[in-house]
C-alpha cells in the first residue's frame, strides 16, 4: 500500500503543481514524477526550516506540492 499511496500522492501533487505553474498538466508520468521529487524536496525544506507537518494526507499533500512548485521554478530557470 505504501507504493501505490505515494504513486497516488505524487501524482496529485504534481498536477497541482503544474496546475499553478503553466496552468494545465504535463501527463500521468511526469505528474507522479514531479510529484514524488517535490514531495522530498519539500519535505527537505521543510525540516531545515523546523516546519513539522500532523502527517496526514493533507499535510503530506501540502508539502509536496509546495516541493513541486519549487521543483517546476527551478525547472523553468534553468531552461
Amino acid at each position: 500500500m505504501g507504493l501505490l499511496w505515494s504513486l497516488l500522492l505524487g501524482g496529485l501533487a504534481g498536477f497541482i503543481a503544474s496546475l499553478i505553474m503553466k496552468g494545465h498538466g504535463s501527463g500521468i508520468i511526469i505528474n507522479i514524477l514531479v510529484g514524488i521529487v517535490g514531495g522530498l524536496l519539500g519535505g527537505w525544506l521543510f525540516s531545515l526550516l523546523g516546519i513539522h507537518t500532523t502527517g496526514g494526507f493533507v499535510g503530506e499533500l501540502l508539502v509536496a506540492v509546495v516541493g513541486a512548485v519549487i521543483l517546476l521554478w527551478i525547472i523553468a530557470k534553468i531552461k
